[in-house]
This record gives C-alpha cells, sequence and structure tokens, in this order.
C-alpha cells in the first residue's frame, strides 16, 4: 500500500494503460509539456513522446471530433478537458457522434473514448468555470458516465473507462484532487455500473456522489454521536444509475436523503426519485428529500459562493427532520 493524491492516483492509472497498450494515447489543451491543468499528465509526454500526450489548440469541438475518429480507428483516447465546463463546446461531438456512432454504424464502429477533467464548484473560479455538467450528459444516449469520489476509485475507474469500447465521460472534481489515500501495489479494477456501499445503517438511505461524498461522511460524524444510524451509498456511477443498490437499501430504511452538487431542476436527484417512485414508491415511510445546489449561475463572491452549495450542516438538518416524520 502506498498514499498518493488523487491527481497521482489518475496519472498512475494513464501511465499504466498506456504502458501496457500501444493505442492509448491522450489529448487536450497543456496536456503535454505543462502536465495538464491539474498535473494529471505531468511528465508523460517524456515518456511517451508528443505524438501520444498531444497537446492541442484552445478549439474543443475540433479535437474532441479528432479523437472520435481516432477511436473509430482503433486507437483509445483519453480527452482531458482542462475545465470541464468548456465541453459544452463539444456538446455536438460527444452526442451526435460518440454517444450514437456506434447504434447508426449498425455496430461496425466501436467508440473506445474517455473524457474526463476538473469540473464542479470549486473556489472562486467564477460561474462559467463551476459548471456541473453530468445532468446535461446525463440524457445522451450510449454514453458511459461516472464520477470518482477518492484516490482508489479514481484509479481503478479510469483503467476500467480507458478498456472499455464504449465512450466513457469520467468526472473528477477540481477540489478533490489533493485528497490522499493508500493504494494497494496491485493492479486493479472497478466496475462502471455499480455505487459504493460507503456506511451500512438502518436509519435513513443517503444517496449522493462526488466531492458530496466527503460533505456526507463529515454530517455522518455528527448523527452518529446524536444516536442516528444513516447508511450511505456513493453513486460512482451516474448512468447507468444503480437503482439496485438503491432499492436494496430502502428496503431496509424506507427513507431516502438524495445529496448532490448538481443543479435541483433535472438534476441526478431528480431522476433517481423518478424511478425510486416508478419501481419501490410502497417502501417509501417519508417524501424523498433533495439537497441540490441553487439554481443560479454560481456566484464568485466566496460566501455566496458557499451559500449555493449544500453543506454538512444541512445533512444534518434534514436526517433531523426525516426522523421524526
Amino acid at each position: 500500500m502506498s498514499a498518493v493524491f488523487m491527481f497521482d492516483a489518475l496519472r498512475e492509472a494513464t501511465d499504466e494503460e498506456m504502458q501496457s497498450d500501444s493505442s492509448v494515447f491522450v489529448l487536450g489543451e497543456d496536456v503535454g509539456h505543462y502536465g495538464g491543468s491539474y498535473k494529471v499528465t505531468k511528465d508523460l509526454h517524456a515518456k511517451y513522446g508528443d505524438l501520444r500526450v498531444l497537446d492541442t489548440p484552445i478549439a474543443e469541438n475540433s479535437f474532441m471530433g479528432m479523437a472520435i475518429g481516432a477511436a473509430i480507428t482503433g486507437l483509445r483516447p483519453i480527452v482531458e478537458g482542462m475545465n470541464m465546463s468548456f465541453l459544452l463546446l463539444a456538446f455536438n461531438q460527444i452526442s451526435n457522434n460518440a454517444g450514437m456512432l456506434r447504434y447508426t454504424s449498425g455496430g461496425n464502429f466501436k467508440i473506445p473514448i474517455v473524457i474526463r477533467g476538473p469540473g464542479g464548484v470549486g473556489r472562486q473560479l467564477g460561474a462559467e468555470h463551476s459548471q456541473r455538467l453530468e445532468a446535461y450528459f446525463q440524457a445522451i444516449p450510449g454514453l458511459k458516465i461516472v464520477a470518482c469520489s477518492t484516490p482508489y476509485n479514481a484509479k481503478g475507474l479510469l483503467k476500467s473507462a480507458i478498456r472499455d469500447n464504449n465512450p466513457v465521460i469520467l468526472f473528477e472534481h477540481v477540489l478533490l484532487y489533493n485528497l490522499k489515500e493508500e493504494l494497494p501495489n496491485i493492479e486493479y479494477f472497478l466496475p462502471l455500473d455499480k455505487a459504493e456501499m460507503v456506511r451500512k445503517g438502518h436509519d435513513v438511505t443517503i444517496v449522493t456522489y462526488s466531492r458530496m461524498r466527503h460533505h456526507v461522511m463529515e454530517a455522518v460524524q455528527t448523527l452518529l454521536k446524536e444516536g442516528y444510524d444513516p447508511e450511505v451509498v456513493d453513486l460512482i456511477s451516474l448512468k447507468p444509475i444503480d437503482i439496485d443498490c438503491i432499492n436494496k437499501s430502502l428496503m431496509k430504511t424506507h427513507k431516502l436523503i438524495i445529496v448532490e452538487e448538481c443543479m435541483k431542476t433535472g438534476g441526478i436527484a431528480a431522476e433517481i426519485i423518478a424511478q425510486v417512485n416508478d419501481s419501490l414508491f410502497d417502501q417509501l415511510d417519508a417524501p424523498i428529500v433533495r439537497l441540490s445546489s441553487h439554481d443560479i449561475p454560481t456566484p464568485y463572491n466566496g460566501t455566496l459562493e458557499k451559500a449555493t452549495v449544500i453543506n454538512p450542516q444541512q445533512i444534518i438538518a434534514s436526517v433531523r427532520r426525516l426522523m421524526i416524520t
């Protein structure tokens, strides 16, 4: 076991897969000599050369299209978005091309592409750099979407994503890159379609993902002292949602809180609520609680920015209210 930062875990995954498969390559803005905006590709250009760690112009639609074309020919591109917000400029390529070409080609083409990079609300990055795009992409057929929350699952998910023959979007939170954790010294892979049971409990199911996992676990420490016993599920997979894991938990707790950094309207929580209502409504002892960010552009002002995102105290208060209903 060795302790590594999340950005190093992602780098290790990329390095290992590039070493084992010559068809794997990285492209994006400043991924080469600069080493990536958060150093996920640091020094890889020196090891693999400038054509396998390819610096691109600031033209997301162009290099996304190029990566999809490369995937069609049998290569396995990893596209790093300097900030995931910029990928809106490549939305057409991701939706109409990456998501649909395997179907529209009658199965003649596979699209083994990974799209990854930093997103979420950082610290005063401004509205255009604080986007949470998971709900934007969730509606696109043909994509797999995962969100890492720890160095361990970041590495295992990226390695699995690179080997998958379908387009995978990996969301990394900009404030988790310096999270440190011990990782196994042996190779491992994690499934792209399964949630993680973070903590077993009996009173209430709390479903979350990405950075909010850590806010939830901070809240849990207080809740345990107050005698509550919450069960915590980290979604990991945002498309498809592991509804079976949520259902199994609800069969035990019969109460559900969803905590997300995504916007409330049309967010990931909204989809979970719809699926739970479809299949397990009779198991609910109380209405589902949805804790989401405000439906506004993220303010630059630090105090206002903090107020838009769910915090541990709000989670604690929601559990208290739910447990007396």
